[in-house]
């Protein structure tokens, strides 16, 4: 082969590969989503993407992903169709999208520590197309924080019921916490939170609520760093009915309980509180939770084996520690007449029977009390109730449950 065939051999090799190598970069700085005019010239208006921007909240490969926020957007287009699976399954998760296909949510929050996959398809309004696609994983239980809280959305309860918060880690930055939960109610009243440790964040006005009153709480701790690398979940708004005013007052002296409800005496009802060596505690208790019978043993509250009762009618919790108001059918007929004399472990007895059956005292008490209704203990020889066993900080004085506040 002469020179100049080699030469030509090279020229044209050279011109190949100078092909390919353009051929090449077209492919790959091409849009994945763009649409030809088909018009063959190769020219700059050859090739149009849609305008359609697609943003799903959460990115790919991202960890730590909100379990409330996350969700599609789109600019200059409309969403055509998203699909949420659980990363690696067919499990759907459902959603829908706005009236005006800009904006898909998820219908329920998502789980925590779980893998998701979004897969998001969008068109302009000449009808090019635009995808998107993320694979993330969502905030994980050692990394956030939730919070438990009372009363429930929608449910009507007593003057004397706080919104308590009960977290489940140590919360080290609780003015961070504090300040994204407000609590107002339609009354005007001043509502105030209060810590108690590093885990419970109660909230009250400086009196009772106002009867009839609607509370309104508004959750919005979603992504809040409530201690190092630990954040917060829950993004929500929950209302609440305050319902008519019933405080019941018992005196360990006479042992009977008036009970007044807006104001007005409606009922005294004779009682058994705690005897000479279970006194019952003094002071403003609230009514916790509500149960037709429950079982009651002395083992759970440190009293050995003193008494097992599987059966326990029309019982309804005032503190953590174990103190109840309850029907008791087992009163010993040899005492003086029920309401005589205090014979209870510590509890508040009222007459009753065997089977939470029949018109008696304690069936009326329960039926007429709500959750967040106030009992009053006062003359016994027992102390007064820590404000944080059970819900009864109206216990602590206005200055010292102010002080309290982180901000």
């Amino acid at each position: 082969m002469t020179m100049p065939d080699i030469a030509a051999r090279r020229a044209l090799v050279a011109c190949a590969a100078l092909m390919v190598g353009t051929f090449g970069l077209t492919a790959c700085s091409g849009s994945a989503n763009a649409e030809g005019d088909g018009d063959g010239k190769g020219g700059k208006d050859s090739v149009k993407t849609s305008v359609a921007e697609i943003a799903i909240s959460a990115k790919d490969g991202s960890t730590g992903a909100s379990i409330n926020a996350t969700g599609v957007k789109v600019s200059g287009g409309r969403l055509t169709k998203v699909t949420m699976t659980v990363a690696g399954t067919e499990e759907a998760v459902p959603g829908s999208v706005s009236a005006d296909g800009r904006v898909w949510k998820p219908k329920e929050q998502l789980e925590r520590g779980t893998k998701y996959q979004i897969s998001a398809i969008a068109k302009d309004g000449e009808g090019r197309t635009a995808a998107a696609n993320s694979i993330f994983t969502t905030v994980t239980p050692a990394n956030s924080f939730i919070g438990t809280y009372t009363p429930d959305n929608g449910t009507t309860v007593g003057v004397g019921m706080p919104v308590s918060f009960t977290f489940d880690k140590a919360i080290t930055d609780r003015k961070a916490v504090q300040s994204h939960i407000t609590v107002t109610s339609s009354s005007g009243q001043e509502v105030v939170g209060h810590w108690f440790g590093a885990q419970r964040l109660d909230f009250r006005p400086e009196e009772y609520w106002k009867a009839g009153s609607k509370v309104t709480m508004r959750i919005d701790l979603d992504g809040v760093e409530g201690a190092n690398g630990v954040h917060g979940v829950q993004k929500k708004t929950v209302t609440f009915t305050v319902g008519r005013s019933q405080v019941s007052t018992v005196d360990v002296n006479t042992q009977t309980m008036t009970v007044v409800r807006d104001g007005k005496t409606v009922k005294s009802v004779p009682i058994s509180a705690g005897d000479a060596q279970h006194t019952t505690y003094n002071g403003q208790m609230v009514i916790s939770e509500k149960f037709t019978q429950t079982r009651m043993n002395s083992r759970t509250v440190g009293l050995g084996s003193e008494y097992d009762i599987p059966d326990v009618p029309h019982a309804m919790r005032l503190t953590t520690s174990g103190t109840f108001i309850h029907g008791n059918y087992w009163y010993d007929q040899g005492n003086p007449p029920f309401g005589r004399q205090g014979t209870s472990h510590g509890c508040v007895g009222l007459q009753d029977v065997r089977g939470a059956q029949g018109s008696t005292p304690a069936r009326w008490f329960y039926d007429n009390s709500l959750l967040g209704d106030v009992v009053v203990v006062k003359n016994s020889p027992d102390t007064t109730v820590a404000p944080d066993n059970g819900l009864n900080g109206w216990n602590m004085a206005w200055s010292e449950w102010t002080a309290g506040s982180a901000v």
